[in-house]
C-alpha cells in the first residue's frame, strides 16, 4: 500500500468508513512515516489494549510532554496523576479508588435517580413537544448532572467547572496547537483550585458516596494532587463520552427509522441496543499505547518503543468480527465493543454511561409517539478524538 494513513486526511471529516475500510482491507497493521503504528482491526485492536507489553505513560515521554508545555507546566503536572497515564501497580491503585464510585451498589443508587433527571429535562420540554436541539436540551445536561452530583460540584458551580476543565482535556490531542497549548496551561490552575477547596471541604464532612470523599476516606492515602488530578479527568471523561454516545447514537436511529420502531416496540432490546450504538458510532476514536516489548501481528512485528493508534470507528465496522457490520442490529448479541476500550484501561464508567442512555432514549419513546431528525447533514465539532455533533435539532410529536 503506497498510502500512508492521515489524521489530518479531509475523507476524516467525510466519508471516514471507507477511508478506514480501504486500510483495514490492505494494511490492517499499519506504519506510517509520521511517528506511529495505526490498527484497524477488532482482534489486533483488542489484543493490544489487552496486552502487559505495552504503557499509557505518556507524560515520561519528552517530546509529548514538551509539545504540552514541557514537564513543569500546570497540565503535565496534572497530568502525571492520572490513573489513564498509569501502568501497573500505580494504575491499579488509583483505579481502586475511583473504582469505588462505580460499584454494583453505586448502580443501584443511580438506577433510582438517573431517571428522575431525565424525567426533570423533558418535563423542562414539555408535553407536547415541538423542535429541540437534543445535544444542548439532553444529551450534554444529562450526564454533566450526573457526574456532577457523583463529585458533588452544585448546579451554580457546574458552567464554571465545564470551562476549565474542557480545555485540559485536549492534552490527550496528537498534536496540540498553539492557541490549545495556552487554553489548558490557563485552565488547570483554575480547575485545581477549586478542587482543592473542594477537598478541604469535604475532608471536613461525614464520608459521602462522591469521587473526592471516597478517595480520601480510603485505606490507599492519596495525596491530594492525585484526588484533584483524577477528579478533572473523571469530570471530563463522565460526561463527554456518555454525551456524544446519546448524540452518536439518536442520529443512528434517525437515520435508520425501522431500528427506531424495533426499539419502540419492543424496548426489552434496550441494552443490547445501546451497545450496539457504541459499536457503530463510537464517542471516542482512537487511543494510544506505547510498546515496551515487541509485539506480533500477523506478519508484522511493532518493535518496542514504538506508539501504535487503535481506530475505533474502523474495529467497530471490522467484518471478520461484526457480520454485515454496517448494519446497525440493535438485537445483536456479544457485541463486545471496544468503544469503551478493553484490557486494565476499559472505562470503569461504561455500566454508567450505558444506563444513562438507556434511560433516556427509553423515557424519550414513552413520552413521543413521533420523533424525526430535523436537519439534513450533521456537522461536528473539530475534536480529533472526540466525534462531537455541533448540534442535533430534533422534532418531538405527542
Amino acid at each position: 500500500m503506497t498510502e500512508y494513513f492521515d489524521f489530518t486526511h479531509p475523507q476524516l471529516e467525510g466519508d471516514y468508513l471507507e477511508y478506514y475500510g480501504r486500510f483495514r482491507r490492505e494494511d490492517p497493521v499499519h506504519w506510517t512515516p509520521y511517528g506511529y503504528w495505526m490498527l484497524f482491526k477488532y482482534d489486533d485492536a483488542d489484543a493490544l489494549l489487552r496486552s502487559s507489553d505495552t504503557s499509557s505513560d505518556f507524560p515520561s515521554n519528552t517530546h509529548w510532554a514538551s509539545t504540552r508545555g514541557g514537564p513543569t507546566s500546570p497540565v503535565m503536572k496534572s497530568a502525571c496523576h492520572w490513573m489513564l497515564m498509569k501502568d501497573g501497580d500505580a494504575h491499579r491503585r488509583l483505579r481502586r479508588g475511583v473504582g469505588k464510585l462505580f460499584t454494583p451498589r453505586m448502580l443501584d443508587q443511580l438506577r433510582t435517580r438517573i431517571p428522575q433527571i431525565v424525567n426533570g429535562l423533558l418535563d423542562g420540554i414539555g408535553p407536547d413537544g415541538g423542535e429541540i436541539d437534543a445535544m444542548s436540551a439532553l444529551a450534554v445536561p444529562l450526564p454533566v448532572t450526573v457526574v456532577s452530583e457523583l463529585m458533588d460540584i452544585p448546579p451554580e458551580d457546574r458552567d464554571f467547572f465545564r470551562s476549565v476543565t474542557e480545555p485540559v482535556g485536549q492534552m490527550i490531542n496528537r498534536s496540540i496547537p498553539p492557541r490549545d497549548l495556552i487554553a489548558m496551561n490557563k485552565a488547570e490552575p483554575k480547575a485545581r483550585a477549586y478542587l482543592y477547596k473542594l477537598i478541604e471541604k469535604t475532608r471536613n464532612e461525614p464520608p459521602a458516596d462522591t469521587l473526592v470523599s471516597l478517595m480520601l476516606h480510603s485505606d490507599e492515602d492519596y495525596a491530594d494532587e492525585e484526588v484533584a488530578a483524577n477528579a478533572a479527568l473523571l469530570y471530563n471523561a463522565g460526561y463527554e463520552t456518555t454525551s456524544n454516545l446519546i448524540g452518536n447514537g439518536l442520529l443512528a436511529l434517525l437515520q435508520r427509522p425501522e431500528a427506531l420502531q424495533a426499539l419502540r416496540d419492543d424496548l426489552s432490546l434496550m441494552p443490547t441496543a445501546v451497545e450496539e450504538l457504541s459499536r457503530f458510532y463510537p464517542s471516542a476514536r482512537y487511543v494510544a499505547r506505547i510498546l515496551t516489548e515487541d509485539m506480533r501481528f500477523g506478519d508484522k512485528v511493532i518493535p518496542a518503543g514504538d506508539a501504535a493508534f487503535v481506530a475505533f470507528e474502523s474495529t467497530g465496522r471490522d467484518s471478520e468480527r461484526y457480520p454485515d457490520p454496517d448494519r446497525l442490529d440493535l438485537g445483536r448479541r456479544g457485541v463486545k465493543s471496544l468503544a469503551f476500550s478493553a484490557g486494565p484501561h476499559q472505562c470503569m464508567g461504561k455500566h454508567l454511561a450505558l444506563l444513562e442512555v438507556g434511560v433516556l432514549f427509553s423515557e424519550l419513546l414513552k413520552r413521543y409517539s413521533r420523533i424525526e431528525l430535523a436537519i439534513d447533514t450533521p456537522r461536528y465539532q473539530p475534536h480529533f478524538n472526540l466525534r462531537t455533533l455541533k448540534e442535533l435539532p430534533i422534532r418531538l410529536y405527542k
